[in-house]
């Protein structure tokens, strides 16, 4: 109980802000609370870095409700620079696969060493490294094509 009460004050941040980033943050608490509740019933089964096994079971929480084609509500934010390269950049990761951007956000935006990114995807660190170079391949020529440079143009006489 002891133990599972630290993985739970050490590790529920960052599995929130991966819920969060995946889901939207409404969802965000439902799904790191069910994450938690799930890690209650397979007690037994959690290694001794649970940080990967956690993400992997909000990953599979977070698809669960992609299937259930929930939508997340976007808030009136005023348009700066800033918030136009923030949507570009978000455009392009949205115009890369599924593999693609969860291989690009485990790093970039949760922070993960690439031995615990592969563990949440259930691959080898020497695979993991291949598809985050290709994922970073495809993300800076999302990134280099014309729509984007329109995009930001649209953005900004709006």
């Amino acid at each position: 109980m002891e133990d599972f009460s630290a993985v739970y004050r050490e590790c529920y941040p960052r599995v929130l802000a991966y819920a969060a980033s995946h889901a939207g943050a409404q969802r965000a608490e439902d799904i790191t609370s069910e994450t938690f509740t799930i890690a209650w019933r397979k007690l037994d089964q959690m290694p001794s870095n649970a940080l990967p096994w956690l993400l992997g079971i909000a990953r599979n929480l977070v698809l669960a409700a992609r299937r259930q084609k929930w939508h997340d509500e976007i808030d009136d934010v005023p348009v700066t620079d800033d918030f136009v390269r923030v949507v570009e950049i978000r455009s392009a990761l949205a115009s890369l696969s599924d593999a693609d951007q969860e291989v690009l956000t485990l790093v970039a935006w949760h922070g993960l060493p690439a031995a615990e990114a592969a563990q949440v995807l259930g691959c080898t660190t020497a695979t993991f490294f291949v598809r985050l170079h290709r994922a970073r391949r495809r993300l800076r020529a999302a990134l280099s094509t014309p729509n984007y440079d329109r995009a930001r143009e649209s953005w900004k006489t709006s």
